[in-house]
């Protein structure tokens, strides 16, 4: 029984150390992930003063800007991590390298501390816990990427530990190794080396030079778009008429504007250079003018190349021309706006991916601009329904350019249909912007479907006396003459209506178009009153007058005192 409770007791006691062991690990593991562990940290430097704080990122990040900002580079030294250097080296070598790095963020990319880290584990806090890393702790910050003749280089924060002293977050030794190649890339320009000392001071965001040399800098950009301006509507006018001559016209804004951009990123690159603030928001707007130009150009293009085929293959915009070209050239405006639709997305992700927005202004504007998008949704409801009522009409075709309907009572040809609206021309040469959903949830006619072809009728009053084969004999003579009159074997005319005055006569003939049919309505309407005023006047309706021999006895006028409806017993009736 003694044999066996030692051996329980000896178990037992391996089980607890090995639980010890395996617990010890855990907790040399968790504090490997917390931070990095060294020997010894900065000894050249001595010991870091009070207003260095480096418990934080933030605070790491907030002090060296301050020191720098006061040109306390000595001091500022103690925020970057000198293990690569020999403890002799450290001053001077520190001081020099916090100087630099202070240069490639002020000009290369502006650091806000207050988005770093206020942890000193620098745990990402997460309220919805959506992050994967949410509460981890991190020892291992990214806090710029830099690219410097084609290569990118990343300034890097890390957390050190040394024995059993507190741990601190320092700039890691690889991140000070590319300090010299960034500090070639973003520190003064040729221009600033004539600048005075005393200029060079801050004032606000700026330096005091940067406040007068931008308004010089955006009036040179502006002369050289002016010239270019003036160069390319020149070239127009040289050309000779035509597609080149429009083109040429129609981008002198544009091509103004990439000129502009690409001689401003070229004095940004060899003449001048501005803090990270001013420099980073000009080059973002020379992308979005880059990208904005070239789209633009792009689309020019294609709306002289459609103009050119418009002109050559249907020429007047109507429905005299054949059907498959009213289609074609449909189709050519729908592709249009598929080309724009693609180019706008094309160029807004190109400007996002150039300027890396979200990267940049993190998570919080990420969520700002989900709410913006959907404000801008809502309100603009009415803007997308017209372009999905677009591509409806574009797809579905019941209305092609050139077709000839009618729309609330007025005869108009489909001059375009673009993305929010449809342009009619009335017949009077008026033009209709109607929006697209407005159009399309209204009946119209469509006289162009399948043909524009037109019954039209004539209706003339005459006297019952007039004799119907005659006239109907010269309506058919009148029409067979009209160049606009088809298919004359439907021509007709009868006796429609009578009173017991007049009869109504309708004659009824068909047209190539509806205009047409008009015109020719009106020059055998008038053919035909002037053959019955010429040649049988009588035909015409008459008024009915009854007089009475007491009347014509007292002198009075016939007619004063009754109306041509009224009579009177014994009377005689005069024609």
């Amino acid at each position: 029984m003694k044999a066996n409770g030692s051996w329980l007791l000896a178990l037992a006691l391996a089980l607890l150390f090995s639980c010890l062991c395996m617990a010890q690990a855990q907790e040399d593991e968790s504090e490997e992930n917390q931070w990095f562990t060294v020997d010894s940290l900065n000894e050249g430097l001595g010991e870091a003063p009070e207003e260095v704080k480096r418990e934080t990122p933030r605070e790491s990040i907030r002090s060296f800007l301050e020191l720098t900002e006061q040109e306390e580079f000595s001091a500022a030294a103690h925020v970057l991590n000198l293990s690569d250097l020999s403890p002799a080296e450290q001053p001077e070598r520190g001081a020099q390298l916090a100087k630099q790095l202070a240069t490639v963020f002020r000009r290369g990319e502006w650091i806000e501390a207050s988005n770093l880290s206020g942890r000193q584990d620098a745990a990402i806090e997460d309220p919805s816990g959506q992050h994967p890393q949410t509460g981890e702790p991190r020892r291992n910050l990214a806090l710029a990427s830099l690219e410097a003749q084609g290569q990118t280089y990343d300034i890097r924060l890390g957390r050190y530990r040394m024995g059993d002293e507190a741990p601190v977050w320092l700039i890691t030794p690889d991140s000070l190794s590319s300090i010299p190649r960034l500090y070639e890339e973003f520190g003064p320009s040729m221009l600033e080396e004539y600048i005075p000392e005393r200029f060079k001071a801050s004032l606000g965001v700026l330096e005091i030079w940067e406040w007068i040399a931008i308004p010089v800098f955006l009036l040179v950009i502006g002369l050289v778009g002016w010239g270019v301006y003036g160069l390319v509507g020149l070239l127009a006018h040289w050309f000779p008429n035509g597609a080149p001559s429009i083109f040429a016209g129609r981008i002198r804004g544009p091509m103004a504007l990439l000129v502009m951009s690409f001689v401003a990123q070229l004095l940004l690159d060899y003449v001048v250079s501005f803090t990270a603030m001013a420099t980073s928001f000009i080059r973002v707007m020379l992308i979005i003018i880059v990208a904005w130009g070239v789209g633009t150009i792009a689309l020019r293009l294609v709306d002289t190349l459609l103009l050119k085929v418009t002109r050559r293959i249907v020429g007047e915009i109507d429905d005299t021309k054949p059907k498959d070209e009213r289609k074609l050239l449909t189709t050519l405006y729908a592709l249009r706006r598929v080309i724009i639709l693609i180019t706008v997305v094309a160029v807004s992700v190109y400007v996002l991916s150039q300027i890396q927005l979200f990267e940049t202004l993190g998570m919080s504007l990420l969520a700002s601009a989900s709410v913006l998008a959907v404000l801008v949704g809502i309100a603009g409801q009415a803007v997308l329904g017209n372009i999905l009522s677009s591509f409806q009409v574009s797809l579905a075709k019941p209305i092609r350019i050139g077709d000839l309907v009618m729309f609330e009572g007025q005869w108009c040809y489909v001059e375009g249909i673009f993305y929010t609206f449809i342009r009619l021309r009335s017949w009077d040469e008026r033009r209709l912007i109607v929006p697209v959903t407005y159009f399309v949830s209204q009946p119209f006619e469509n006289l162009s479907v399948k043909s524009a072809k037109m019954y039209r009728t004539l209706e003339l009053v005459v006297h019952l006396s007039a004799d119907t084969q005659v006239i109907r004999e010269k309506f058919l003579e009148y029409a067979k003459e009209e160049e606009n009159v088809v298919e004359h074997h439907k021509l007709s005319c009868y006796v429609t209506g009578q009173t017991e005055r007049a009869q109504t006569i309708s004659c009824y003939l068909m047209a190539s178009d509806p205009f047409a049919g008009w015109i020719a309505e009106m020059n055998i309407r008038e053919k035909l009153m002037t053959f019955i005023r010429d040649n049988h006047p009588e035909w015409w309706p008459r008024e009915v007058v009854v007089i009475s021999h007491r009347d014509i006895a007292k002198g009075e006028h016939p007619g004063s005192r009754r109306s041509p409806h009224e009579s009177a017993p014994g009377g005689d009736e005069e024609g």
